[in-house]
């Protein structure tokens, strides 16, 4: 008798806690059609902060603002200091002219971590001496001037002044005085006010990287780096070439300031009811860079992580297993947040089921592909979302073919570091299900970046799949083998 009390009363257990998961999952797809805030979220990242670069005041804002909210829905919330950096920079208004009976507005930007002008600076333009006899023939002319280096289309990074890289172009004027070398250090030294090169359009426009971790107050920037629209610059270096005179100013309100400044992943947790130390992540990077607003990239990442947990804990979600949304920092920098979270084992390796990251714009999530050995528990866990979009129909795909090799070097993305070590970083296929014509590439780090490149309906479903897929994982009685995830 006893026996069979014990076994109805685990049999009620199963059956209540199963009830409880489905009431949870159902209030979250009815959420997520009914009272979806992630273009809320992406309202206020991309138009009331904006540019978000490692160093910047609109960085903290950004991780004040997203701990705030998500500790208002009542997760358990950790601030993890990964990057700190020495000296803070922060950028104003830029505008600049060619100034003459047809001239015209000037189209540019300037890399984060490099000169301004300290107010209008006005100068002539002249073509960059290659080696050291041009140099000598123009040094006089140097002081004051803009200086056009005909490098050809830019990646948005700024002139390399290391001093491993005065280095290297010593060595190369050593070769010769006819000798083609940058004489960067040279024309820095003769006065120019700056450097003028070609970028393509849509203009990106990245950051010093070369130096920023390196600098001071004692040791900043002088000289500024100018990456102007391809066009105007050919007109204008023509008009050069031709012996014309061509007087440019730049106003470029470019600001250092003292630091240490510090940045944070922030890590948002809704605590597992029997696994606690066990854990469903997933993630997205907040940093952005500032020549647009990072909406893309990856403001909709942050958003869409956001917004998963808005609806589950709107919804009641109490897992089995804790599930974590990382907000990391400084990915734009060389993936230093999500590195420093995986190297200092702030969860260990062993306790991650799997990192879900967010990094490719505002795309649907429609499908994820998977091994073999974990099939079975992805259907089980997405089953809810089969007939929940008809319009984006998702599913779960077995992983044909042998595993991959586990990963040796980072790149991409959050991602990485966590492959790199064997974890799982299996992450949904997103897609331009209606044909909107959106080409990440066209976009990715340019000026480009801007809110109204958002497709909310991709963003809001895509946030129902992440909860949904998520809660299922984290209530699985079991972790995600990894049995073959790689092939090592």
């Amino acid at each position: 008798m006893k026996k069979t009390l014990f076994t109805l009363l685990a049999v009620l257990t199963v059956t209540l806690t199963a009830g409880a998961q489905d009431k949870v999952t159902r209030t979250v797809l009815e959420l997520g059609k009914t009272d979806n805030h992630t273009m809320q979220h992406a309202d206020y990242i991309a138009r009331n902060i904006g540019g978000r670069l490692v160093g910047t005041h609109m960085l903290h804002h950004a991780e004040d603002w997203v701990a705030d909210q998500f500790r208002s829905w009542g997760l358990e919330v950790t601030l993890q200091e990964a990057v700190t950096i020495n000296v803070g920079f922060d950028r104003g208004p830029w505008s600049g002219r060619y100034m003459a009976e047809d001239g015209f507005s000037l189209h540019f930007g300037t890399p984060a971590y490099t000169a301004g002008t300290r107010g209008p600076q006005k100068g002539r333009a002249i073509l960059e001496p290659k080696n050291q006899q041009e140099f000598d023939r123009v040094k006089g002319a140097l002081k004051g001037a803009w200086v056009m280096l005909e490098t050809g289309a830019t990646s948005g990074l700024a002139i390399d002044a290391s001093a491993k890289a005065d280095s290297t172009r010593a060595a190369q004027l050593a070769a010769g005085e006819d000798a083609v070398v940058p004489m960067y250090r040279q024309m820095v030294e003769a006065g120019v006010l700056g450097f003028i090169r070609p970028s393509k359009l849509p203009m990106q426009v990245l950051y010093n990287r070369a130096t920023c971790f390196d600098l001071t107050m004692d040791n900043l920037p002088t000289a500024c780096d100018i990456l102007l629209d391809e066009h105007q610059f050919e007109t204008l270096k023509q008009k050069v070439a031709d012996r014309q005179e061509v007087i440019l100013e730049f106003d470029i309100r470019n600001h250092f300031f003292p630091g240490p400044m510090k940045y944070h992943n922030i890590l948002a947790v809704i605590r597992g009811t029997k696994y606690p130390d066990e854990y469903v992540m997933m993630g997205s990077h907040l940093d952005a860079y500032d020549i647009a607003t990072g909406s893309t990239d990856d403001g909709q990442g942050v958003c869409v992580t956001m917004e998963a947990a808005r609806l589950l804990a709107a919804a009641g979600a109490k897992p089995e297993r804790s599930i974590m949304f990382c907000i990391w920092t400084g990915e734009e920098y060389g993936l230093l947040g999500s590195k420093y979270f995986v190297e200092n084992k702030t969860v260990p390796w062993n306790k991650i089921s799997n990192y879900f990251n967010r990094d490719g714009g505002p795309l649907a999530a429609v499908s994820v592909t998977v091994p073999p050995s974990m099939y079975d528990d992805f259907v089980k866990a997405c089953k809810p979302l089969e007939d929940y979009n008809p319009k984006i129909p998702f599913k779960v795909i077995k992983r044909e073919g042998e595993p991959q090799a586990r990963p040796t070097s980072a790149g991409g993305s959050d991602h990485a570091y966590f492959a790199m070590n064997g974890i799982p970083a299996i992450s949904f296929r997103e897609q331009d299900v209606f044909g909107y014509d959106f080409v990440y590439r066209d976009i990715w780090h340019t000026e480009d970046d801007l809110y109204d490149k958002l497709i909310p309906e991709y963003m809001e479903h895509s946030a129902v799949v992440q909860a949904v897929t998520a809660y299922g994982l984290a209530n699985l009685n079991h972790l995600l083998s990894r049995s073959d995830l790689y092939k090592d």
